[in-house]
């Protein structure tokens, strides 16, 4: 059964006066509209325009894990729009292990991207970000509410901000090998099944699972994904400190147990990519990914393709819940040069989010599901999957898939705890023996609160 904490709730309405929404969205489209009136205004107009420097736009991304996208949104999406709008498009690409020293570096410039895009939310930003309310509103009028994961990771309810707007999401599906899981008589449909099949697996075919417990962001959802499938959470929906529990306690000794029987040593020098190049070169016999792993599978037209398979997040003994392995979250800084441009091409690129999709190869998923709405049609029968309906059970994903700062909203402080990788050290400490599971904890849990009560006192949660 689908945990009601995870059914989606109705957005947060507006808290400003209509007449300052009002002026808000004049500002909004005012770049647009003076094209729009100029273009009306006849061939007169011309010379002036000619004399007048074309508008820059500067994006900062991530190098897409399907190759495919970056393609389609650097050499079609993003030219397409700036000859619409006289504006010349900058896209930049980074490592995703460099994003946040890259973010850290333009605000301590207070000059860099006019949209810059992070892969978990980033609320330890928001004192450096415009409101994206009416970014959302914007979206909201032509296509419909966000889904609650979006709203999540992108409000502040304390301080009634939007500190980034969400345009996507990525599933975390278990991916695992069926011709070895299948040797064993099981599949890893709960985490009890994972520990088992997994050491069944390895003492058989010397074969491990491989779930990250260094410092990355894979090891960062999984974790938590085992942390909220047995109960525990960092915080409870009020933005108390809650580590400390039985329920924390249990998932680390589970992981304990987990790596002692089923794992090796190599994952706690992983990076975010690890657990792809692994299960790709056939060292691995399951790992919590994006299909990112499948997708290069297909593509390159290995025979491991074949053998990987897709399943819903794993069963816990309090719920079935997995993170999603990646939160698109794009902000607008205050010192951004071409505000008004980035909230137009956030908006227009919402509407043409179908082709983006696509073009990810269904990496991406929308937070405004009205512009995919034919979503599961499409995952459930992909030429190029084998077979081809492999996708297909990511149709419900939104049933098991959550945010960083479950059971409450993203903030500051989660954002802190997630990027100086509190938890996946907690897990790492108890899976090794370096600590007890009951000190590691209490450890975690003292940092945890040290940091909620730094950014209470800055009067962000």
């Amino acid at each position: 059964m689908t945990d009601p904490k995870l059914q989606p709730a109705i957005p947060v309405q507006p808290s400003e006066p209509p007449s300052e929404r009002a002026v808000s969205r004049r500002r909004f489209i005012r770049t647009t509209g003076a094209l729009a009136a100029a273009a009306a205004a006849g061939p007169w107009i011309a010379p002036r325009r000619a004399r007048a420097a074309a508008k820059t736009l500067k994006i900062l991304q991530w190098n897409h894990f399907v190759p495919a996208y970056d393609k389609w949104f650097d050499g079609t999406y993003v030219k397409e729009w700036g000859r619409k709008h006289d504006t010349e498009v900058i896209v930049d690409h980074v490592g995703i292990a460099a994003l946040n020293s890259r973010a850290a570096a333009e605000v301590s410039a207070q000059k860099g991207h006019d949209l810059f895009m992070f892969l978990s939310p980033p609320p330890a930003y928001e004192a450096q970000v415009i409101d994206h309310r009416e970014v959302y509103e914007e979206v909201g009028r032509h296509h419909g509410k966000p889904i609650e994961l979006a709203l999540r990771s992108t409000y502040n309810p304390k301080t009634k901000k939007y500190f980034a707007f969400s345009d996507s999401y990525v599933p975390d599906p278990v991916n695992y090998r069926t011709d070895l899981w299948d040797d064993v008589g099981m599949l890893p449909a709960t985490w009890d099944d994972i520990r088992v099949g997994g050491r069944k697996i390895k003492e058989k075919h010397k074969i491990p699972v491989g779930i990250g417990l260094s410092s990355e962001l894979d090891t960062a959802m999984a974790t938590r994904a085992l942390l909220y499938a047995f109960g525990g959470s960092v915080q409870d929906d009020h933005g108390n400190v809650t580590l400390d529990s039985r329920q924390t306690i249990d998932a680390v000794k589970f992981m304990r147990a987990l790596y002692q029987e089923a794992m090796t040593p190599e994952v706690l020098a992983w990076d975010a990519s690890s657990n792809n190049r692994a299960m790709i070169a056939g060292k691995i016999s399951l790992a919590l990914n994006a299909i990112s792993i499948t997708r290069e599978a297909e593509n390159k037209h290995l025979a491991i393709a074949r053998q990987i398979a897709l399943a819903k997040a794993a069963q816990g003994p309090a719920r079935r819940i997995g993170l999603e392995h990646v939160m698109d979250c794009y902000v607008i800084w205050k010192f951004a040069e071409n505000q008004d441009g980035a909230k137009r091409f956030l908006a227009d690129y919402i509407g043409d989010f179908r082709a983006g999709f696509v073009a990810s190869e269904f990496y991406n998923f929308p937070c405004f599901p009205a512009t995919v709405p034919d979503l599961k049609k499409e995952i459930a029968n992909d030429a190029r999957a084998q077979p081809h309906d492999k996708y297909a059970v990511l149709g419900d994903v939104l049933g098991w898939a959550t945010n960083v700062g479950y059971p409450g909203y993203a903030n500051a402080a989660v954002d802190e705890i997630f990027n100086t990788w509190v938890v996946n050290t907690m897990f790492a400490k108890a899976a090794t023996g370096a600590l007890p599971p009951e000190e590691a904890v209490r450890e975690a849990d003292v940092q945890a609160k040290r940091i909620f009560a730094k950014w209470r006192e800055r009067g962000f949660v």
